[in-house]
């Protein structure tokens, strides 16, 4: 069975993010809402660390994912925007859509892991990445 489990596990093959690293301490920060989130989702999460925040991709980017940003000591995520701001489904198809664009210019930044909540999770600290999340959510937000 290890064999298969191994073989199929979905676990991130990339180095350990580096615990003295700003990526770290980023993510020190907000550690205790991701391990929320950790706990709430059991799809994958890849975390763009941000400055007192961090997007959290869920799911299998860029094909069929989600995303929740952490801010302000809390979670949010593309519902919110349907919620508070009134976005209709085409709107957050297209906010979708921009995010997986940016996600696929942004392939080949590197990667790491790190455990949050028992759970391995994906770190990916590219300021350019971050930015551009940050501008499409922002641009609905304060819309």
């Amino acid at each position: 069975m290890s064999l298969f489990g191994n073989l199929f596990s979905s676990k991130p093959d990339y180095p350990v993010v580096d615990p003295s690293s700003t990526a770290a301490s980023r993510i020190a920060e907000v550690k205790t809402q991701l391990g929320e989130l950790a706990g709430q989702v059991k799809d994958p999460l890849e975390v763009v660390p941000a400055e007192h925040a961090a997007y959290v991709f869920i799911g299998k980017p860029p094909k069929k994912f989600g995303l929740a940003w952490i801010h302000d000591g809390k979670i949010s995520g593309l519902n919110t925007l349907v919620e508070e701001h009134g976005l209709k489904p085409l709107e957050v198809e297209k906010v979708v859509d921009q995010l997986r664009d940016v996600y696929v210019r942004h392939a080949d930044v590197s990667r790491f892991c790190m455990t949050v909540q028992d759970r391995d999770v994906v770190v990916t600290p590219s300021a350019k990445l971050e930015e551009q999340v940050h501008e499409i959510i922002d641009k609905v937000v304060h819309h």
